[in-house]
């Protein structure tokens, strides 16, 4: 309980995530594994500059170490913490590569990844291990009583999801989050999914 504030035991106060992703790079235009250091496009910087934020301001804002989101953030004019637990998973040796070129140069790996996206690129970093170091600080979060602003990429906003929900990674695969759209979770006693925007 927060110094100075006089609740029962029965009142919990709600801690709301929301969980904004990235603008666009352009690997994710070219259907090409991101690289960590890779920036926003040009379109990702237009759409970036116009993205407000509506609703009650976060109690604070954390964005990803990542230069996509926190070019993203300066363009919103959020102020926010660097958090390295909010970097988007390493796809190690297909970093920056497209699709097309990995069908042309590995089509047995290509076609190994398409059966099992979940494990990862080669390499890389599986989305089961996304979950792994994003569950824990989602755990420390469900504690704030505050609503959270974390802005982040789709792996990440998918690895929240799968801990928050305690559904299999595979499963948010099936969600699209695209560029500027906003996740969002609250905790009350329990982690629940209450919407998905669109940027």
């Amino acid at each position: 309980m927060r110094r100075g504030v006089n609740l029962s035991a029965e009142v919990i106060l709600a801690t709301r995530l929301r969980l904004l992703c990235c603008g666009a790079t352009s690997a994710g235009r070219t259907a090409a594994f991101p690289r960590r250091d890779e920036p926003l496009d040009e379109g990702g910087r237009r759409l970036a500059s116009a993205r407000v934020l509506r609703g009650p301001a976060p109690a604070w804002a954390l964005v990803a170490p990542d230069p996509a989101a926190r070019e993203t953030t300066s363009l919103m004019g959020v102020a926010a913490e660097i958090e390295p637990i909010l970097a988007n998973s390493d796809h190690g040796d297909w970093a920056g590569r497209s699709l097309t070129e990995l069908q042309d140069s590995d089509p047995t790996g290509l076609a190994r990844w398409l059966a099992e996206p979940a494990s990862g690129a080669p390499g890389g970093e599986a989305l089961g291990a996304v979950v792994a170091r994003v569950g824990p600080w989602l755990d420390r979060i469900a504690k704030a009583e505050a609503t959270v602003l974390a802005i982040t990429h789709p792996a990440v906003i998918r690895a929240a999801i799968a801990h928050a929900l305690g559904c299999p990674i595979e499963i948010t695969l099936n969600i699209d989050i695209a560029p500027l759209s906003e996740t969002l979770l609250s905790f009350n006693r329990s982690w629940r999914l209450q919407g998905l925007t669109a940027g």
